[in-house]
């Protein structure tokens, strides 16, 4: 008999896999006896390198795997174990809870539950809820901030409150936090190192999307990230961040109106390449974003919208994409553009050279901000890439606006059309084509 051991006894390998009351075993009816009889001998790894290579390579495997579960499970278990018996025991037997978006709990209401791609909600019993039940979900959570949101710490789930005119809180709105993210979507973006604003209604996976891409800055651009973290939903509750944002450093706000100035601290004190910021809504925001462009730094942030005209409608967001401006235009250049004297027109340049909407979590638009604002003002059909994941959870694009079904042959390919788009004409959009994912210097020049 040969015992193969490793130089670090926490490494101790056998021929074959054992789990450890099998290894007990074997240790106690054959390794026992036959060291007594002298009939085995002990090798190292380091004295047999073939065994040594295999062994190590199945342990990285191993660890790498069980890294990526981490990850994948998305720590529901934390989420479960905060709500009522009864409910938990419902979601843990539903098939469908890697589709759970939310959990509702509204005092003397029936609790509820909403998931990706469903518009209505599930009633997860038919008893109302007590104030008993809210506060015992109450006290499995952190503490609420003045944005009247909470979390569970160590993980990326969100609890925000709905108050009485007392101030105590009578319903409660639990959100599951996603590590992962529809990073393939934009990755290819991230390479230009300019700046991206994603718009979306709440609810479409926007945050997901900044926290996958604060770790793929981080940990594969080797880009010094730091992520301003207004209500610890991008890094997570707790002192120490999420593994999902990888090695991005993030910096908590003490109180929702300050989010400005620790964007501004977070420029002036830690040099950062990359300065990631969630739900920009304030003047005072915006302000700060303009500032942090001009000063060299890429931005990644998200603002509620469901399209780009949002933004430009917007009188508080309307300088993320430039600003918007009303022009009195001379007799002659009046009739050169066949318009009238007065128009709109871009104010500055935007802060963010790209921006896309995130219609669904799987049906993306990408706009080269400055010339979609420009064509959008002068009543024109700005050109756009769409985006969009097909059943088969592979990428590829579509040259209609309207959600299409799976293109034979595009799967693996960005396809875009030359054409307006029929049936669209109130949104007004052109498509441009390109029957092969465009290189980075092609690219720029399409864009």
């Amino acid at each position: 008999m040969c015992i193969i051991f490793s130089e670090n006894i926490s490494k101790l390998s056998l021929l074959g896999e054992m789990r450890s009351s099998l290894l007990m075993s074997v240790v106690t009816s054959v390794i026992t006896p036959a060291i007594k009889s002298k009939s085995c001998c002990f090798m190292s790894l380091l004295q047999y390198p073939p065994l040594m290579t295999a062994s190590y390579s199945r342990f990285s495997a191993r660890s790498s795997l069980s890294c990526c579960n981490s990850h994948a499970d998305d720590d529901m278990s934390a989420f479960f174990q905060i709500l009522p018996c009864d409910i938990r025991d419902t979601l843990l037997c539903d098939p469908s809870q890697d589709q759970l978006v939310e959990v509702i709990l509204d005092l003397g209401c029936l609790p509820q539950a909403h998931y990706i791609d469903e518009s209505g909600r599930r009633y997860l019993r038919n008893t109302e809820l007590s104030m008993e039940e809210i506060q015992c979900v109450l006290k499995a959570i952190g503490q609420f901030g003045g944005d009247n949101r909470a979390g569970i710490e160590g993980t990326l789930h969100r609890i925000s409150a709905i108050r009485n005119r007392k101030g105590e809180v009578i319903g409660l709105t639990c959100r599951v936090g996603r590590a992962r993210g529809q990073i393939d979507m934009v990755r290819d973006l991230l390479d230009f190192g300019e700046s991206i604003l994603f718009v979306g209604r709440p609810g479409v996976g926007k945050t997901t999307v900044v926290r996958e891409i604060s770790r793929v800055l981080s940990d594969e651009l080797h880009k010094r990230v730091v992520i301003v973290d207004t209500s610890n939903e991008i890094g997570g509750d707790g002192d120490i961040p999420h593994p999902a944002i990888g090695g991005a450093r993030r910096l908590q706000v003490p109180d929702p109106s300050m989010q400005h100035q620790v964007m501004i601290e977070a420029v002036e004190n830690h040099m950062p390449e990359v300065i990631i910021i969630d739900e920009i809504g304030t003047e005072s925001e915006v302000h700060a974003c303009r500032t942090i462009a001009e000063r060299g730094v890429m931005l990644i942030g998200t603002a509620h919208g469901e399209q780009l005209e949002n933004i430009i409608k917007n009188p508080t967001l309307s300088d993320l994409i430039g600003g918007v401006v009303t022009v009195t235009l001379s007799d002659q250049e009046a009739r050169i553009r066949n318009c009238s004297k007065s128009v709109l027109e871009r104010k500055a340049p935007s802060p963010f050279p790209f921006l896309i909407e995130i219609n669904e979590r799987d049906y993306w638009i990408v706009h080269r901000t400055e010339r979609s604002v420009d064509a959008l003002l002068q009543g024109k059909k700005p050109l756009v890439e769409i985006r969009r994941r097909t059943q088969q959870l592979q990428y590829c694009s579509t040259g209609t606006r309207s959600k299409p079904a799976c293109f034979e042959g595009f799967e693996n390919q960005i396809c875009f059309e030359n054409s307006e788009v029929e049936g669209a004409t109130d949104l007004h959009y052109q498509i441009y084509i390109h029957t092969e994912y465009p290189n980075k210097n092609v690219a720029k020049e399409i864009l």
